[in-house]
């Protein structure tokens, strides 16, 4: 199989797990149960078919480092679970635009005053030959967004949209990929196991059971820099859209919802703790009180996720599938293009594996 070309909008926490990932399980072996992985073999790619060949950032102090060690770079704090070798990968000054928020200026070390110019980002992504662009920019980050996905359509690279700006899900822009002949996966990753994946199927089993749902929450603290960049109502809009929906697509009915991040707590570092609650009435209108608490690393809960997805997204690009990958999207994404439970949408991912679903 071919190396499956991967550039990385945002070196932060998620792609310093990712990163460390590819690098952590490139010797997993094929059949046996790994821990932390979904699929060893996908659709006939191993993890260490995966190589990271661009990188963008706007800290000043990752710029011009190799992108094995600034996923280390302060204030990156993701576990340091493996040894990366220098990949020979420059990490270069994307744009600013609204990737960084007026709060988290200092924390990020942009480099707006440092006489730093960005780069073409779809130059580079066309000089390197890029196979996809993953986007892991802070939440609220939509103009920059729209910038890295117009980018990845002019150098027809595919991309993959792991925060809750609608890109995949959204009409227009699926459109433009359709027909641009790219595939393009999202919107919003989901964790391996976080506080979405068991929020949606603690609701579905009460809805299947028969257990009116009559209230539900979802409250996440955390201590690094997407929390910090969070406590900012504005850019929490789509991402509160984002978790909601997840969840209330479970249930055929209206159900009082409070999802979000909901503090920020420095010395929490990179440690997520979610609270969850479902309140509701089951047989003889008698009550039921569910409550549970998942303490996890924010940061390498999604890289295993992001692994399938990268894969999924290089075999269609291999069968020359456009516009939204339907499937690994719904299966990894809290916000796809179609919203399914998660039983079907893996029934599905391994239905596209075989070839059995063209997207």
């Amino acid at each position: 199989m071919s190396k499956i070309r991967v550039a990385v909008a945002g070196v932060g926490n998620c792609a310093s797990a990712l990163i460390q990932g590819v690098h952590f399980y490139r010797d997993a072996e094929e059949g046996e149960v790994v821990p932390g992985l979904m699929h060893v073999n996908f659709g006939g790619y191993h993890i260490r078919d995966i190589e990271f060949v661009a990188a963008f950032d706007v800290n000043r102090e990752k710029i011009g480092r190799d992108l094995s060690e600034a996923i280390f770079v302060e204030p990156n704090c993701c576990a340091r679970f493996a040894d990366v070798p220098n990949l020979g990968v420059k990490v270069l000054p994307g744009p600013i635009l609204d990737g960084v928020a007026p709060h988290m200026i200092e924390p990020f070390k942009a480099y707006s005053a440092d006489g730093i110019e960005a780069v073409d980002v779809s130059e580079v992504l066309k000089d390197v030959e890029a196979d996809m662009l993953v986007n892991y920019l802070p939440v609220g980050s939509r103009e920059a967004t729209h910038y890295y996905a117009q980018a990845a359509l002019d150098a027809e690279c595919a991309f993959v949209n792991c925060i809750p700006e609608f890109i995949a899900s959204d009409s227009l822009w699926a459109e433009r990929f359709k027909e641009k002949g790219v595939p393009v996966a999202g919107d919003d990753i989901k964790s391996q196991l976080g506080a979405t994946i068991m929020h949606r199927n603690l609701v579905k089993l009460c809805v299947d059971r028969g257990v009116v749902v009559e209230e539900t929450y979802q409250l996440n603290l955390g201590g690094n820099t997407d929390f910090f960049n969070m406590t900012v109502e504005e850019r929490l809009k789509t991402k509160r859209v984002s978790k909601t929906e997840a969840v209330t697509s479970m249930v055929p009915y209206n159900v009082p919802t409070r999802i979000g991040p909901s503090d920020y707590v420095p010395f929490l570092g990179d440690k997520k703790i979610c609270y969850l609650y479902i309140r509701g009435k089951k047989f003889g209108n008698q009550p039921v009180l569910i409550s549970v608490k998942l303490e996890v690393e924010d940061s390498p809960n999604s890289a295993g996720v992001v692994i399938d997805v990268v894969r999924a997204v290089k075999i269609a690009l291999d069968r020359g599938a456009r516009g939204p990958l339907i499937s690994i999207s719904s299966y990894a994404f809290k916000h796809p293009p179609v919203q399914v439970p998660d039983s079907e949408a893996r029934k599905w991912v391994e239905e596209f594996i075989s070839g059995r679903r063209p997207r």
